[in-house]
């Protein structure tokens, strides 16, 4: 059973993903990471990518966030984030993006879409390939001020390159990897 833990959604079920390709959010981290971030949510718009359930973006949207897109692949993802967002009456502060990570950040940056989170939950095997915070760097999709949240397998060695690491959370095998952007120089 996956659950919103917290906000307005709080102890509402959510309808899981029928496929072994979709890792949810353990509650105990989902807890740990809005606990760090709840503070900073009202108002912020987010980017929940490869989303899945979309329970962070759910979360998120609990927890006070004006607006969240939700970015799936998966066609049993898709109309899985369909019926949990209408089950929640969330359908007017959202979106879903049923495209591959690259093309749908492709398409937001071509909308002029920026974030004030972003979300990243992607296949462990996926960081071992590609960055995925190349395309959100390259395309300029995060606000100014934006963080980043990237889970990883503690296993997996990542190195963003493009923002800076600005704090970890290791839960059993899960890493919260925290970014920001680097400063640019000051032009004084």
């Amino acid at each position: 059973m996956i659950r919103v833990i917290s906000g307005v959604y709080r102890g509402k079920r959510l309808r899981k993903v029928p496929s072994p390709a979709v890792r949810p959010y353990p509650d105990k981290l989902k807890t740990a990471l809005f606990n760090i971030l709840r503070e900073a949510l009202p108002g912020k718009k987010v980017l929940d990518g490869f989303a899945g359930t979309g329970s962070v973006g759910i979360e998120a949207l609990s927890n006070g966030a004006s607006f969240a897109v939700f970015v799936e692949i998966l066609p049993a993802a898709v109309s899985t984030l369909r019926h949990n967002l209408a089950k929640l009456g969330a359908e007017d502060c959202s979106r879903i993006v049923a495209l591959e990570f690259n093309r749908a950040v492709i398409r937001l940056a071509g909308e002029n879409a920026r974030f004030d989170f972003i979300f990243l939950d992607p296949p462990y095997r996926l960081l071992d390939e590609r960055n995925p915070l190349k395309v959100v760097f390259k395309r300029g999709i995060l606000a100014s001020g934006g963080r980043i949240v990237l889970r990883r397998h503690f296993k997996t060695r990542f190195a963003s390159g493009y923002f800076d690491l600005e704090r970890e959370v290791r839960l059993g095998d899960d890493v919260l990897c925290f970014y920001r952007d680097k400063p640019t120089a000051d032009p004084a």
